[in-house]
């Protein structure tokens, strides 16, 4: 195999959803009163919903910026690079990276559906969630079928329309659906509580897929405001140790041996040494603790459950025996400030050349494919047709251009020290602030 012969499906990428996301789902007063993206006076895009005010949220959208303006910026749509938000131009940005298919988060609205989280006005938050998911799949996914992955929310401040919507999602075509790896930051009872049973029977029920993503309940720490920002990005991917070592420990585990639980984000270099302390520690306190992994141990409850999503790990693809080849997978973060675009083909191969074909097949594509029961691709294309070599053909013969583009914007700092934690907090709380005068 060579780097162009390589079909890689992204298993988490980010769609900064457009200012007439409901627009063709809503009418009347549902549409009135659905989430709002607005602009300050400042000429800054904001999104707005039941008195909360979310903004496009910098670093998550700096794909084919020059390094050197990442930041809190870009602040509004003119600033973002067209396929963020349009998905006409996001196929185009998937062919020139030489991506056959992609899982797209929510960036602003529905990352694990907080702004629905949010709002006070629950019934009302629900039926916006419902028509976010349909347009999610209709206007998103099915406008290239084929392409993307479905991947819905859920209103889980109330179990019985979580359940219900579980059950409409499959019925659509679902196949994945979005948690929080930690609810109790909504306000929600642990994973652990009998709250979420009902929960965990309709995935078993209707064969979904669960998918965590790093960021949403376990944030990664930061040293002290003046520590430098840098310092707090590299241990972003292991914030999200904490939660799987959380979900390891779930009963439901055990009474569904076939729930599939995505990692997204969290890399892979560091999951051998958790499913290594994971046993060590079940041995020398199982007894005392009265742990439910008595007979079984942690690491084989992590390989035969957890998928673990990658974007650059060349450590973990040397040690993926270690993490079960069949239990990763690759994805590329677009359009975040870590996506590797418009060149992630190669450096994926230049970490995984040393693999078998085999090996090389399951980690970019077959199990994606297997994992989020996503066997629509070849249903829609041949093999040929999606391999890096043809969807960069394509592309090139459609003139997609991949230069850098400047928008120029806010800076962090001005003066050449390093930026800080505490620089990036008070640059989120000012454009706050001004969203806030504006109104």
């Amino acid at each position: 195999m060579q780097m162009n012969d390589m079909v890689i499906i992204s298993t988490d990428d980010h769609v900064c959803e457009p200012p007439n996301l409901f627009d063709n789902q809503l009418s009347g007063e549902l549409l009135a009163s659905a989430p709002k993206n607005k602009t300050d006076k400042n000429g800054n895009n904001y999104w707005e919903y039941q008195g909360h005010m979310r903004g496009l949220i910098g670093l998550n959208a700096v794909v084919g910026r020059p390094f050197e303006e990442y930041g809190m910026e870009p602040s509004s749509f003119s600033q973002l690079r067209k396929g963020c938000y349009d998905v006409h131009a996001r196929i185009d940005d998937m062919d020139v990276n030489g991506i056959a298919a992609s899982m797209c988060f929510g960036n602003s609205i529905a990352f694990d559906g907080q702004t629905f989280h949010k709002a006070p006005d629950k019934k009302l938050a629900l039926r916006h969630m419902q028509a976010y998911n349909d347009w999610h799949y209709e206007e998103w996914c099915m406008a290239y079928p084929g392409r993307f992955i479905p991947i819905g929310v859920l209103p889980t401040w109330d179990i019985d329309a979580t359940v219900a919507e579980i059950h409409r999602l499959a019925k659509k075509g679902f196949r994945t659906v979005a948690m929080n790896e930690n609810p109790t930051v909504q306000g929600l009872p642990s994973i652990h509580n009998d709250y979420w049973a009902p929960f965990f029977k309709a995935i078993n029920d209707t064969d979904m897929t669960i998918a965590l993503h790093i960021g949403s309940g376990n944030p990664a720490p930061h040293a002290s405001m003046e520590s430098p920002i840098e310092a707090w990005i590299s241990t972003m991917p292991l914030s999200v140790a904490q939660g799987l070592a959380d979900w390891t420990q779930l009963k439901a585990l055990l009474d569904y041996p076939a729930m599939r639980i995505a990692i997204s984000e969290g890399s892979i270099g560091w999951v051998p040494y958790l499913m290594e302390r994971a046993d060590f520690s079940n041995w020398r306190h199982k007894v005392w603790t009265h742990s439910r992994l008595q007979n079984v141990k942690p690491s084989e409850i992590i390989k035969r459950h957890f998928l673990h999503c990658f974007l650059h790990d060349p450590y973990g693809l040397r040690n993926l025996q270690e993490i079960g080849e069949d239990m990763v997978a690759y994805e590329v973060d677009y359009p975040h400030s870590d996506a590797l675009w418009p060149d992630a083909p190669e450096h994926l191969w230049e970490s995984a050349k040393h693999l078998t074909d085999l090996q090389i097949d399951k980690i970019t594509h077959l199990n994606a494919i297997r994992f989020f029961r996503f066997d629509d691709m070849f249903k829609h294309y041949k093999r040929e047709a999606l391999t890096v070599g043809a969807l960069r053909a394509k592309a090139k013969a459609k003139g997609v251009d991949t230069t850098p583009k400047s928008s120029g914007g806010l800076r962090p700092v001005e003066d050449l020290r390093p930026v800080t934690s505490g620089d990036i907090i008070a640059m989120s709380r000012k454009t706050a602030d001004e969203r806030m005068a504006a109104e």
